[in-house]
């Protein structure tokens, strides 16, 4: 297998995985695959005849000073991965293909991206939407898989296939975690020794958080600031710790039964910033 790097290209390969009817699902990532990205392409498998995976590091999700440089990039050993995975085509396209000459247009969101990564990043979502409206318009899968760690990425795609009438169902994989809960990252390579040992005790927070939350707790604040407390004593810097309504990730205080809730946290250690999250249904 070789990564498909044109348009036309992925587009001839993708017409002919379509041939007699079969249904094609996608899976973008920005390379550098472990085993989180690669349950994403088991799941897909579960939904469709044949899985299309994208390896493209976007510079448009990236602000000033952030990581698009360091991020890791290992191609050749991800089509490896593909191709043992069964993965019927990569695309791998530079960012001459991906944004071609000038760039006169772009994607404004309003209120969903308020809080949670996209309070803390500005611009961050208006580039996912960005490059993931392309890459619809592109390959036109059948079914999009995407990670419930980015679930605030994953609430504002659904938003952009409803309002922008993608013909794509989207479908989100659960949380894959190492044995000790820290949720997979390829930005967890970043971690020396010690700062992996305490990676996990934002998941333990959440953990905590969410059973008091489910067995009827009324203080949320109180409960979160502990927590933020213990992590920082522990050499966490927290970005956000906080509950969040699913439907219009803003912050919740006093959750009412019969709701979705998602429990989440960015923190830093040293330079690596984690996010995580759990689900909470009332």
């Amino acid at each position: 297998m070789e990564a498909i790097t044109s348009i036309d290209d992925i587009r001839a390969e993708v017409r002919s995985l379509k041939e007699g009817d079969r249904t094609v699902a996608f899976v973008p990532t920005m390379g550098a695959l472990h085993e989180g990205h690669l349950s994403l392409i088991r799941l897909a498998q579960q939904h469709a005849d044949e899985v299309v995976v994208s390896i493209y590091v976007n510079p448009e999700q990236f602000g000033p000073g952030e990581d698009f440089e360091e991020y890791p990039r290992a191609l050749e050993d991800d089509v490896v991965k593909c191709k043992e995975e069964g993965v019927a085509a990569v695309f791998a396209p530079s960012d001459d293909i991906m944004y071609s000459g000038p760039q006169f247009l772009s994607i404004r969101i309003d209120e969903l991206n308020e809080y949670m990564d996209g309070g803390s990043r500005p611009g961050f979502f208006e580039g996912i939407l960005l490059v993931v409206n392309k890459l619809f318009n592109i390959i036109e899968p059948d079914i999009a898989v995407f990670g419930q760690k980015d679930i605030q990425q994953f609430r504002i795609l659904q938003q952009m296939v409803k309002e922008f009438n993608h013909d794509v169902e989207l479908v989100m994989g659960a949380i894959k975690r190492a044995n000790d809960g820290l949720a997979l990252s390829s930005r967890n390579a970043y971690l020396h020794d010690e700062q992996r040992k305490l990676a996990p005790g934002l998941y333990r927070a959440l953990q905590y958080v969410g059973k008091q939350i489910r067995d009827g707790a009324k203080n949320v604040e109180l409960l979160l600031d502990h927590q933020k407390n213990e992590l920082e004593a522990k050499g966490f810097k927290i970005d956000y710790l906080n509950l969040f309504s699913f439907e219009m990730m803003d912050p919740v205080s006093n959750p009412k039964a019969g709701s979705k809730y998602i429990l989440a946290g960015a923190v830093y250690l040293g330079e690596t910033r984690l996010i995580d999250n759990i689900i909470i249904e009332k």
